[in-house]
């Protein structure tokens, strides 16, 4: 996992977790609590709600990235940029201020008059963007995104069988498109990942957010830091049942679980209470490394097939090995005894270890190779035994 230094704040594995609090200057934005329009009043409230409650850096938007407002053009984001330069200019507190754009016009000027570092949501749509960073050495948050300035986040909807290949654009799901669409464009060395949680667009589905946010472990394959801006989001919301302004538990909880799936960064408008729940997930993260010499060892917590074929994928490497060296230990329970008997025969006809103990549960474990031979020879139409045969497929994906 690379290291990315944003203005002197490390951000990766070895360092806690970094709070990205947001400021808006659009006055079109949807959380009002953000939302200034006078320099003065919105430099009190980063210092006051933001900085001096825990935010490592400071994101200011400049035009509401909501679908349902038109996109500004870049002379539009910078007619905005003095009240965002302004406010910086009149903070008080240390942070690291980034500029929120999808323009590499706008975020040159932004980076030339203190800005430290850049958020683009359209995933280096506009390709002189990566360049305007390499340029200034800055760190930037690449969202996933289409290739189109008037689209941010929109991975579904790009013709992925043009941009990749109809092969692999009839056989990829969501979390494969937005893997993809991370890449689309390249990474600068200073780059950090974001897995664009959120209503992008019509065609997202809240289970496209829960599916992301359950494989997030996959994008650490990808080498970068990555961001995760999971506040108050719906997919959080209707597992409560909570409205927004009820959603903050659940926000969280779910900051602990990112933390400890990978995340480095997290981008949030509650700050303190986010912070608190990002070093708890942190201080509960067991990702042994160690440097000697120069030589850095880190275990990469792969928890599954899929998780350790991106890795493989990135380095060149046959993803198919995956499938011998990853293995998985399932407890089964419910088994009459005949139904025991006969799956702890096929397990080891396949390659797969069996043991039973005498309370009636079953341990099946082996290589997802062994595990998945299982499945396939089990029948359908043969009672509960059959039954387990979608699932462990599931598991050892």
């Amino acid at each position: 996992m690379e290291r990315v230094d944003a203005a002197g704040l490390g951000i990766g594995d070895e360092h806690p977790p970094r709070i990205m609090g947001v400021l808006n200057v659009s006055e079109e934005s949807p959380y009002d609590p953000s939302v200034f329009d006078d320099h003065g009043e919105a430099a009190q409230y980063v210092d006051e709600q933001l900085i001096d409650e825990g935010a490592d850096i400071v994101d200011i938007g400049l035009e509401s990235a909501n679908k349902r407002f038109e996109v500004l053009s870049a002379e539009e984001e910078l007619e905005r940029l003095h009240v965002a330069l302004d406010t910086i200019e009149s903070v008080s507190g240390d942070a690291v201020f980034s500029i929120e754009t999808r323009y590499a016009s706008v975020a040159d000027e932004a980076l030339s008059q203190g800005f430290d570092m850049v958020n683009d949501i359209c995933g280096f749509a506009d390709p002189e963007m990566p360049v305007v960073c390499q340029d200034y050495d800055v760190a930037v948050a690449k969202m996933a995104s289409p290739p189109d300035l008037e689209r941010p986040g929109a991975v579904e909807e790009t013709d992925w069988a043009e941009r990749r290949s109809p092969e692999w654009a009839a056989s990829a799901d969501y979390v494969d498109q937005v893997y993809e669409a991370l890449k689309q464009n390249g990474l600068t060395d200073k780059t950090i990942i974001d897995p664009a949680f959120g209503g992008w667009s019509e065609a997202k589905t809240i289970e496209d957010d829960r599916e992301t946010f359950r494989r997030l472990r996959e994008f650490r394959a990808l080498g970068r830091p990555m961001l995760v801006s999971i506040n108050r989001k719906n997919f959080l919301g209707e597992l409560a049942e909570r409205d927004t302004d009820e959603r903050l538990p659940v926000s969280l909880a779910a900051t602990s679980m990112a933390v400890e799936r990978g995340a480095h960064v997290i981008r949030t408008h509650d700050v303190a209470e986010t912070r608190d729940a990002a070093l708890i997930g942190s201080a509960f993260t067991e990702r042994a490394a160690c440097t000697q010499n120069g030589v850095r060892i880190s275990h990469l917590e792969i928890q599954s097939t899929r998780e350790l074929r991106a890795h493989l994928r990135e380095g060149g490497v046959d993803p198919a090995k995956a499938d011998d060296w990853v293995q998985h230990t399932l407890e089964i329970d419910g088994l009459d005894p005949s139904a025991r008997d006969r799956l702890g025969q096929l397990a080891q006809k396949q390659g797969a270890g069996w043991v039973d103990f005498a309370d009636g549960r079953s341990l099946l474990f082996g290589s997802s190779t062994a595990i998945s031979s299982v499945s396939r020879h089990l029948d359908a139409g043969d009672g509960d035994i059959g039954l387990l045969r979608d699932h462990l497929v599931r598991v050892v994906e």
